[in-house]
């Protein structure tokens, strides 16, 4: 019996100490405040072209494109460290490639010659953001955005030339639930620089597709992703008021 009564005190004391709270000493700090708006954009541009280029089993590259994104965006703070806002983006890629010699061995080669790819991207994005300072810093702090966008998109493609020219036409719909967390370093009282990146989401696409302007195909496709998406990496300046 005296030992049942030990060994119940033991099991009472355990518990107690498990329940005690755990202080890390963190204090919350206010990064942005309630009541703040805000607004910014990311900008990129790139532009490439070959002439008669080698590269490996390709040879006599003739070739030209590039790739433009604009994305304004602009919320509110609602409480202090959390803010609702919206996002706009248009993206335009074109790639025209002249030849291109694919050489793999002595009867094995292929050639690429006047294909052309033009797209164009429209996106709407609404998100939810919550801000976390580093330490008691009001300079660089972290920032976590839940974000769902509706994407719609136009894009042709076109083989040969004159009579010879085959293609298609195609309309995309894509809806997508994501994360992407980032920086924010105060340059100023007013204006931060921001960087952000997508590391987990779902997409939902659709793809309709008119061949020669007589056949008609689709396609449709779900996935995660749950890595760093190099292609969502966004930068740029942001005000607040």
């Amino acid at each position: 019996m005296k030992k049942l009564m030990i060994i119940s005190l033991l099991l009472c004391t355990a518990f107690c100490q498990a329940k005690t709270k755990f202080d890390r000493g963190i204090t919350k700090s206010v990064f942005v405040p309630k009541g703040q708006w805000f607004m910014g954009s990311t900008i990129s541009y790139s532009e490439q072209s070959a002439d008669k280029y080698q590269f490996l089993v390709l040879a006599d590259i003739d070739a030209k494109g590039y790739t433009f994104r604009f994305s304004p965006f602009g919320g509110y703070c609602f409480a202090d460290n959390m803010a609702a806002g919206a996002r706009f983006t248009y993206s335009r890629t074109y790639i025209d490639i002249g030849n291109v010699d694919i050489n793999l061995g002595d009867d094995l080669s292929f050639q690429i010659k006047d294909d052309m790819y033009l797209e164009h991207n429209y996106s709407a994005t609404g998100f939810l953001r919550t801000y976390m300072g580093l330490g008691n810093s009001k300079v660089f702090g972290f920032f976590n955005e839940v974000r769902l966008t509706y994407k719609y998109g136009q894009g042709k493609h076109s083989n040969g030339k004159d009579n010879d020219m085959t293609g298609y036409y195609q309309a995309s719909h894509c809806l997508e639930i994501g994360v992407a967390p980032g920086l924010a370093a105060f340059v100023s009282d007013f204006a931060s620089v921001e960087v952000s990146v997508g590391v987990m989401g779902f997409d939902f696409k659709w793809v309709n597709q008119t061949h020669n302007q007589v056949k008609e195909a689709s396609r449709r496709g779900a996935g995660g992703n749950f890595k760093i998406d190099l292609f969502s990496i966004n930068l740029g300046m942001t005000m607040y008021f």
